[in-house]
């Protein structure tokens, strides 16, 4: 009886620390990808506070700026753009609208985190507005529409013509469900 006991004493504890160590991998994944670059957010996102003025934006004609926009969905979500590439001049401010569906029949809150290709182009790609900006609450079966306001840099490198944002969409557990 008491090993018995002794194992689930063992068992108990190892659960509590498997979900400890569930929610500690949000913060433990953005710090990691802060400190390897990896999946990087734009200097727009890490100060999103900071003010852009657009009196002083200029348009480089000159060249255009091929954006694929791509997504990747964890969770019960349909999530798409509706568009899935455009071409842009530098400094031309522009809206994409992506598609999101809640496929559940459960209030569900996501976050979208954004990543580029090329890499060094997350410096020139800045956004005004965002749904990445911070977590959204989906109601069941709920569609919305969610744009994303942008503006290349005119100082983004002439060697750079294509840049692919993408988005992976994911549901944060615990959060909203089960409402």
């Amino acid at each position: 009886m008491k090993h018995n006991n002794k194992i689930r004493i063992k068992l108990l504890v190892m659960v509590l620390a498997m979900f400890a160590f569930g929610f500690a991998l949000i913060p433990f994944y953005k710090t990691i990808c802060e400190i390897t670059g990896i999946n990087i957010l734009s200097l727009s996102e890490q100060n999103n506070n900071q003010k852009i003025d657009l009196k002083n934006t200029q348009i480089d004609k000159s060249r255009k700026i091929t954006i694929e926009l791509d997504t990747n969905v964890h969770g019960g979500f349909k999530f798409e753009p509706q568009i899935r590439h455009l071409d842009v001049y530098p400094g031309e401010i522009k809206t994409v609208i992506y598609t999101v569906t809640n496929t559940n029949n459960q209030l569900i809150t996501a976050q979208a985190v954004p990543s580029y290709a090329p890499m060094q182009a997350s410096l020139y790609f800045n956004k005004l507005e965002c749904f990445c900006f911070k977590q959204q609450v989906f109601k069941p079966n709920e569609v919305r529409n969610m744009p994303v306001v942008f503006v290349i840099s005119p100082k983004l490198p002439k060697n750079i013509s294509t840049i692919t944002l993408s988005y992976t969409f994911f549901s944060i557990a615990g959060i909203g469900q089960g409402s």
